[in-house]
C-alpha cells in the first residue's frame, strides 16, 4: 500500500507524516434532495512538527510534498469537482500556517458526490481503493443512506510499525444533517441530534480500518 492516507482519504500527503490529524466529512441534505458537502482536513495540533518536516526534503524514506505541489493537487481536485455535472459552488481553503485544508461543494443530488469522486479516482487524484460510492438517497422510499465500504484490515497488517503509528490519535467525524425530521436509523452509533434532524458518529480513523465501527447507515424519515 504505497500511500494509505491519500487512499482512504483525499489530499494532503503531509498527514502521512503525523498521526495527529481530524478529519470532518459533512453534509446538508434539503429536503429536495440537494445540500452542500464538505471536508476538512485539520492538522494544526501537529502545526510545530509538520512545519519543521516541511523543510525536509525526506523523512523515514518518503519524499515531503512541497507546498505547491499540495496546492496544485487541491486546485486539481476543485476543478475536477467543478466540471461534475450536478455540483457547482466548489470552494476550496488552504491555510498552510495551521495546516487545515477544507474543500466544499453544492450538490442537486447527493449521488453527485459520488460522481465527483469517480472522477478524482479516475484522474489519479485519489488512491484506487478510495470507496466513491458513499451515499444514496430515495425520496419514494424517504431513505438516505450512507455505503458501507470495504475493509482497509489487510492492507493495514501489511504496514511497518511507523506507518501503523500514522492512525494512532487520528480522527474521524462524520456529520449528516437533514431538513426533513428522522425517524428511525439502522446505525445507532450515530447519536442523534435533539431535534431529529442531524446524525453524527465520531471515532479513530483505525476503528473504521479495522472495522470495529461502521460508517454504513440508512435513515428512514418521518
Amino acid at each position: 500500500m504505497k500511500n494509505i492516507i491519500k487512499q482512504l482519504l483525499l489530499l494532503l500527503p503531509l498527514l502521512l507524516l503525523t498521526s495527529c490529524f481530524d478529519i470532518l466529512d459533512k453534509i446538508n441534505v434539503k429536503a429536495d434532495g440537494s445540500g452542500e458537502y464538505s471536508l476538512i482536513l485539520n492538522a494544526s495540533k501537529s502545526k510545530t512538527r509538520l512545519a519543521s518536516i516541511s523543510k525536509m526534503e525526506t523523512i523515514n524514506g518518503k519524499k515531503v510534498p512541497k507546498r505547491s505541489e499540495i496546492e496544485a493537487k487541491i486546485n486539481e481536485a476543485a476543478r475536477i469537482f467543478k466540471a461534475t455535472p450536478g455540483i457547482s459552488n466548489v470552494k476550496t481553503s488552504m491555510d498552510f500556517d495551521n495546516y487545515i485544508i477544507k474543500l466544499s461543494c453544492n450538490f442537486k443530488k447527493i449521488e453527485n458526490i459520488n460522481a465527483g469522486l469517480e472522477q478524482l479516482k479516475a484522474k489519479n487524484i485519489v488512491g484506487k481503493m478510495v470507496p466513491v460510492q458513499l451515499y444514496s438517497q430515495s425520496p419514494e422510499k424517504k431513505t438516505f443512506t450512507r455505503n458501507k465500504v470495504s475493509s482497509f484490515k489487510n492492507d493495514y497488517d501489511k504496514m511497518s510499525k511507523a506507518e501503523k503509528e500514522v492512525f494512532n490519535d487520528a480522527k474521524y467525524t462524520s456529520v449528516m444533517q437533514f431538513e426533513n425530521t428522522i425517524k428511525t436509523q439502522t446505525n445507532n452509533a450515530y447519536l442523534l441530534s435533539p431535534n431529529k434532524k442531524a446524525v453524527k458518529l465520531e471515532a479513530l480513523v483505525l476503528d473504521f480500518v479495522l472495522q470495529k465501527k461502521q460508517l454504513q447507515n440508512t435513515i428512514l424519515f418521518q
